[in-house]
C-alpha cells in the first residue's frame, strides 16, 4: 500500500535502488493511484497484488524519469504495468514448462473457481484493452496512445479478446 510521503521522501526501494519523489510527483501519484490500482487489478495475474504492480511500475519509471517530466504519465505507467504483467506471465510459463520437463510432482493448494478465471486466460494486453474500452469507456485512439499501439491494433485486440472471452464462457457453459 502507498504510504504517506513527504517532500523528497523515498517512494520505493527495489534491488537496492532508491527512488525519490518530489512533492509535485507525490501529488501526481496520489491523483493517479486509484485509477492505476484498478487497472493493475485487471491487467495483473491473480497471484500479483495490484499495489505491487503499481509500485513496480512506479519504481521502474522513476529510475529513469521524474513523473512530471513525462508527456503522459498515466499512459506511460499503464504501459509499464502491461509490460510487467506480460513478463511475469512469460516467466511463469517458463517455470511451468521447466517443471513439467523435470517430471516433478508439485504440490499445489486446491483453488476454487472464480468468476474471473476466464479473464485470467486472456493475455495482459488483451485484458488492458478490454478494461480501458468496456470499463473506462475510453476511445480507441486514447487506448492506442496509452498502450503504445496503433488505433487499428487496439480495435483488433479488443475484438479478438472479446471473441476469445465469449468462446471461453460458452465452453464453460457447455462443460460446466
Amino acid at each position: 500500500m502507498l504510504v504517506p510521503l513527504s517532500h523528497d521522501a523515498v517512494l520505493g526501494c527495489c534491488s537496492g535502488v532508491m527512488v525519490l519523489a518530489r512533492s509535485d510527483d507525490e501529488a501526481l501519484v496520489r491523483q493517479l493511484y486509484p485509477s492505476l490500482r484498478r487497472f493493475a487489478a485487471v491487467v495483473g495475474s491473480g497471484n500479483v497484488e495490484p499495489d505491487d504492480l503499481v509500485h513496480d511500475a512506479l519504481v521502474a519509471t522513476m529510475r529513469s524519469y521524474q513523473l512530471r517530466d513525462l508527456e503522459a504519465p498515466e499512459a506511460y505507467l499503464r504501459r509499464a504495468m502491461v509490460n510487467l504483467a506480460k513478463n511475469a506471465r512469460r516467466n511463469r510459463w517458463r517455470r511451468e514448462a521447466f517443471w513439467s520437463r523435470q517430471r516433478v510432482e508439485l504440490s499445489h493448494d486446491p483453488t476454487y473457481p472464480s468468476d474471473l478465471d476466464e479473464l485470467e486466460r486472456l493475455a495482459p494486453d488483451e485484458r488492458a484493452v478490454l478494461y480501458l474500452k468496456v470499463v473506462e469507456d475510453r476511445p480507441y485512439a486514447e487506448i492506442a496512445a496509452m498502450l503504445g499501439i496503433t488505433e487499428v491494433a487496439a480495435r483488433a485486440r479488443a475484438s479478438r479478446a472479446a471473441n476469445r472471452l465469449k468462446a471461453l464462457l460458452v465452453e464453460e457453459l457447455e462443460h460446466g
